[in-house]
């Protein structure tokens, strides 16, 4: 604000005929500064987003893979995953949950799959549960399990505490048949 009061003085000092182009050239300063104000804020508000992260159909993993990105799984993988947005390729196995907010199946899936919106390809070969808040199952694909949608498949808590439930009712008839 201090060089816009800076920049308007000099101004009406030339009090010449040259004036009336005079008052033009402040004002473009001063958007000047107000864009070098906002550089840097675009600077940091436009990140680019990385790229997927691709396991290749020559890898196999062991183990689990968690991320906040994308993956997109070509090779095998033996273990869980959590992702923002997982692609599980044509040639891709994976045996083990898939936690992610978009799944997109056009491989084979042995396990559950939990996700904000699922999709199955006509390649999808899914064995195992789907727990979803939309689904879209293309003619073709193969599914054998059971479908669930919920608000929030994501959450663990939800899926996981009624079949705990159930099984300690269980328990304890049978318990107490015995005493």
């Amino acid at each position: 604000m201090f060089s816009k009061s800076k920049i308007n003085e000099p101004g009406p000092k030339q009090t010449d005929t040259p004036s009336a182009s005079k008052p033009t050239a402040p004002v473009a300063p001063p958007s000047a500064s107000s864009d070098r104000a906002a550089a840097p804020v675009t600077n940091v508000a436009p990140k680019p987003k990385p790229p997927a992260s691709v396991l290749a159909q020559d890898l196999t993993i062991v183990g689990n893979l968690r991320t906040t990105g994308d993956i997109q799984i070509e090779g095998t993988v033996k273990g869980d995953i959590h992702a923002h947005l997982l692609t599980v390729g044509e040639t891709a196995v994976i045996e083990g949950e898939v936690v992610a907010d978009d799944v997109v199946v056009t491989g084979r899936v042995v396990g559950r799959v939990r996700g904000l919106k699922v999709r199955l390809t006509s390649s999808a070969r899914v064995e195992g549960d789907i727990i979803h808040k939309t689904i879209a199952i293309e003619s073709g694909a193969h599914f054998e399990g059971s479908v669930q949608r919920q608000e929030d498949p994501l959450s663990t808590g939800k899926a996981a505490s009624p079949a705990p439930a159930a099984k300690k009712a269980e328990d304890k008839p049978a318990a107490s048949g015995k005493s």
